[in-house]
């Protein structure tokens, strides 16, 4: 079984007022469920499966994103094991005024895919092959052995 495909996947979404705190900065959470989004856009169109996260690992918010900014937020496949896919997403802030654009949030979200019955069913394989991926595979496969010896122990 083939990938259909490894390009990432790209969303953009404007900050409006009803999306921020009271410092006019962009709800952590309204971020998260917008990097949650694209991370299951990104495993349905590697595997043309239906996904469901599992775990996001290694989160870090790095800078705020404010009223105005567009924030885009890219999904990427960086691993896979027989039924879960990892997406290492990353969302950006851009300032309307100049168009900087500022790195705001990174993080490895794991899917697995289901059938309609919500049971777990194979996916095809990503194979990396530059040393960024290689990289990052092995960043999510560490994340992924250590979720699973933590759930080993409880």
């Amino acid at each position: 079984m083939e990938p259909f495909s490894t390009e990432p996947v790209t969303l953009i979404e404007e900050v409006f007022p009803q999306d921020t705190n009271a410092y006019n900065t962009l709800f952590g959470g309204r971020l998260l469920s917008l990097m949650d989004k694209a991370a299951g856009i990104t495993c349905s169109k590697f595997a043309h499966r239906e996904f469901v996260t599992i775990s996001i690992d290694t989160l870090e918010f790095i800078a705020p994103a404010r009223q105005g900014d567009l924030i885009e937020v890219t999904g990427k496949i960086v691993f896979t094991s027989n039924r879960t896919a990892c997406t290492k997403v990353t969302a950006w802030a851009m300032n309307k005024a100049d168009w900087t654009k500022t790195i705001i949030c990174e993080g490895f979200f794991f899917m697995v895919a289901i059938d309609s019955m919500m049971r777990p069913i194979p996916i095809p394989q990503f194979t990396p092959t530059t040393e960024i991926e290689k990289e990052d595979w092995e960043s999510a496969k560490a994340i992924r052995e250590n979720m699973i010896s933590k759930r080993k122990k409880s």
